[in-house]
C-alpha cells in the first residue's frame, strides 16, 4: 500500500527552483531516497507556474513516513523551506491495488 505524497512548494523569484537545487546538490534529496520504505523523491516543475516546484513523495506505508518525520533529514528539510521562504501545499495519495482497469489502459501507449 503505497502513500503518495505531493508537496508544491512555493515562494518567490525563484526560491522554490533554488530550494530543490540545494536539496539536491547537498545530497539531501539522495539520502532521504535511500530511507527505509522510500519508493520515491522527484522535483518538477509544473509549465504553468514558475514560481512553483511539485516534490512527488512516495513511501512504502505509513509507518516509513512517520521514521521518515522524525529523521535527521526533516530537520534539513525544515531549515532550507524557512532559508527559501517557502509555502506548502499538500495533497495525499494512497495507491490503487487492483492497478490500472484495462478500459483506462487502452489510452496508455507504452
Amino acid at each position: 500500500m503505497s502513500i503518495t505524497v505531493n508537496l508544491y512548494y512555493t515562494g518567490k523569484n525563484g526560491a522554490a527552483r533554488k530550494f530543490a537545487g540545494e536539496m539536491e546538490s547537498s545530497g539531501t534529496a539522495g539520502l532521504i531516497r535511500q530511507e527505509s520504505g522510500n519508493e520515491r523523491y522527484e522535483y518538477f516543475q509544473p509549465l504553468s507556474d514558475p514560481e512553483t516546484v511539485l516534490l512527488i513523495d512516495q513511501w512504502r506505508d505509513q509507518e516509513a513516513i512517520d521514521c521518515h518525520h522524525a529523521s535527521p533529514m526533516m530537520a534539513v528539510v525544515a531549515r532550507l523551506r524557512e532559508k527559501y521562504d517557502l509555502h506548502m501545499r499538500v495533497e495525499r495519495y494512497i495507491a490503487d491495488q487492483g492497478g490500472i482497469p484495462a478500459d483506462d489502459a487502452k489510452f496508455i501507449k507504452k
